[in-house]
């Protein structure tokens, strides 16, 4: 008896210890996922979790507190997402539950590419024009020959990701800045392609995560598709093409990004995700991709967890290490001093910190 006790004493004791072991939950997108989980560099802490779902769930399972998206239960604390809040979302959120949760806070996490990687058959330095991925993602060109000026007959087959994504909507903002009457700016694949819900050609292939891409490229030749740095070798003009000359490599990122301006209003949410979809230099695909944090929790060691997190991640050099290794670019050194003054110190007075007292009286997101 006393054997079968300590033993049931004991899975408790397992149980509550691997609870909170996991305290801070979140999830979304899957671009900077092995980033953020699951490698031996990854940054996010011990215990925090990470449910790779797409940005749309990300957003979703955040912005209404939803933890089943994520597979668990419990408060959502944060989001990972490539794509970025809309007004609409935003709106909705403070009216539903912004005077109970607090504020949100919507923050640039590394800067990345989206690259095109490539399979064709005696090619391999790929240089497709912004004009040239518009045909071909939009189906206009159906053959490499079509798309290229040759006589190449192999048929375009076309990979894209089939959920709500953010990597797709950091493509389609490329795309409608180049060619509007064939793609809106939307994270869903099929919408942002023109008309919206129309057909795709058969031999377009539709995968859910950034990991499939690749790959499914690499099965058929004739294939291309869109993926972030982490998912492919970037810097190869073997594997993935360059746009208008230029390799996604993270210093193009870097220049791609660097005309972007400090927000002037900082309790603005959207003025911290800056928005460079036809940069004058760099890789032309480029963007940040995001967290999304409540500024208040009710419990407070999540708080301090995620101040503790954003400490380090928002210093110099911070997780620039892991960063670079994979494939993405770290936040400015200027914009990485603005989101400590103004979520971590307070140093700005602004009252935009975790867990602010006069904001947070009483108020944050669930326990």
């Amino acid at each position: 008896m006393f054997k079968r006790t300590l033993i049931a004493a004991s899975l408790t004791v397992a149980a509550l210890a691997s609870a909170q072991a996991m305290a801070v939950t979140g999830g979304g997108a899957s671009l900077p996922a092995a980033l953020y989980k699951g490698s031996a560099n990854s940054i996010l802490p011990a215990n925090f979790s990470y449910a790779v779902t797409g940005s749309g769930i990300g957003k979703s399972a955040f912005l209404t507190n939803t933890a089943s998206q994520f597979g668990t239960t419990g408060t959502v604390h944060f989001a990972g997402s490539d794509s970025i809040l809309s007004a609409t979302e935003i709106s909705t959120y403070n009216a539903n539950f912004g005077a109970s949760f607090g504020p949100l806070i919507q923050l640039p996490s590394v800067a990345t590419s989206v690259a095109i990687p490539y399979k064709k058959a005696g090619n391999t330095t790929l240089n497709l024009t912004s004009a040239q991925l518009c045909d071909a993602f939009s189906g206009t060109a159906t053959t490499w020959g079509a798309l290229l000026g040759t006589a190449d007959a192999t048929p375009i087959r076309i990979v894209y990701r089939n959920v709500s994504s953010g990597t797709s909507e950091i493509l389609s903002r490329h795309l409608n800045s180049i060619c509007p009457t064939k793609f809106a700016v939307n994270s869903t694949f099929t919408n942002a392609r023109l008309p919206a819900g129309s057909t795709l050609p058969s031999n377009w292939v539709g995968v859910a995560e950034t990991a499939d891409v690749a790959p499914t490229v690499n099965l058929v030749d004739g294939s291309i598709g869109y993926v972030g740095p982490d998912g492919v070798n970037a810097t190869s003009n073997a594997v993935v093409a360059r746009v208008n000359g230029v390799q996604p490599t993270p210093a193009n990122v870097t220049a791609a990004l660097s005309s972007a301006p400090l927000p002037t209003v900082p309790s603005n949410p959207t003025q911290w995700v800056p928005v460079v979809a036809n940069p004058a230099s760099g890789y032309p695909i480029a963007a940040y991709t995001n967290f999304i944090f409540g500024q208040c929790y009710k419990d407070a060691a999540v708080a301090n967890d995620v101040r503790a997190f954003l400490t380090t991640h928002y210093s110099v050099p911070g997780n620039t290490v892991a960063t670079v290794a994979h494939g993405f670019s770290v936040v400015p050194t200027n914009w990485k001093n603005a989101v400590t003054a103004n979520f971590i110190t307070n140093t700005t007075g602004n009252n935009l910190n975790i867990n602010n007292a006069s904001v947070c009286n009483a108020i944050g997101r669930p326990l």
